[in-house]
């Protein structure tokens, strides 16, 4: 069996642990040089993984927006932003969803294998589609072990919801965890939380080894060591954040 990818957890929170408001609009953790820093690990890394409860909620693109990362990319082989990742226990997603409809990169959808056939009918080719196990979930550990039968896929960037990070947390399946704290509270009952409920590796008694922190801006990023294989250079987007290029948003 092929190495499982290298896994790096990314989200940005509110000082009270929340991923969002419980409002329609989308409430932004972050700013413009830290969004500027995440398309940069996104540009390191060979996929980027999403739930579905996030592809319906945010309808991100995950696609690399600075035009000097792409043309990187392609320069090396590799299409312009990475794969895109996403995982479903209902197979309740939309084929107009901006993940599916936007960038040229390969998508792939990983659901328990009953709910497959259906699933793929629905998108009609627009993603490889993946029936992992028989339960109403998907286990991360075999998510990540089909990823690392696959061409090309090294380095796998998650960026939530809540419901992934907790597991990939519990699962102990990350090598390191980027968390941006931004400088407020959310205070609302309703609102999605950055980990759920879970029994978790590193406790009071197993720590969690925080290898580098930011300021950056109004915001601060803690970066967590969090396996052996941990890779993290404090240089490594260090730098001042650029003025972001081409587009802008998720």
């Amino acid at each position: 069996m092929s190495e499982r990818p290298y896994v790096t957890l990314s989200c940005a929170m509110s000082i009270d642990g929340y991923l969002d408001s419980a409002a329609p609009q989308r409430l932004a953790m972050s700013n413009a040089a830290d969004l500027d820093r995440v398309d940069d690990v996104r540009a390191r890394n060979d996929a980027i993984m999403v739930g579905a409860s996030t592809v319906r909620r945010d309808d991100p693109r995950l696609l690399v927006r600075d035009t000097a990362r792409r043309a990187r990319r392609v320069s090396s082989g590799r299409t312009e932003s990475p794969v895109k990742v996403t995982v479903t226990a209902s197979g309740d997603l939309s084929p107009n969803a901006a993940f599916f409809t936007t960038g040229e990169t390969a998508r792939l959808v990983y659901c328990p294998a009953d709910r497959a056939p259906a699933l793929r009918a629905r998108l009609a080719g627009l993603a490889t589609v993946v029936g992992l196990g028989a339960a109403d979930c998907v286990s991360m550990a075999d998510l990540l072990d089909d990823l690392g039968e696959r061409q090309g896929v090294r380095r796998l960037m998650v960026e939530g919801g809540g419901r992934v990070l907790t597991q990939f947390l519990e699962a102990d399946l990350v090598d390191e965890l980027h968390l941006v704290v931004a400088p407020f509270f959310v205070g609302e009952a309703g609102a999605p939380r950055a980990v759920g409920p879970g029994r978790f590796p590193w406790t009071a008694s197993r720590r969690a080894h925080l290898a580098d922190t930011r300021q950056i801006g109004d915001v601060v990023l803690l970066r967590y060591a969090l396996s052996d294989r941990c890779d993290i250079d404090e240089d490594e987007g260090g730098a001042p954040a650029r003025a972001p290029q081409g587009e802008t948003g998720p």
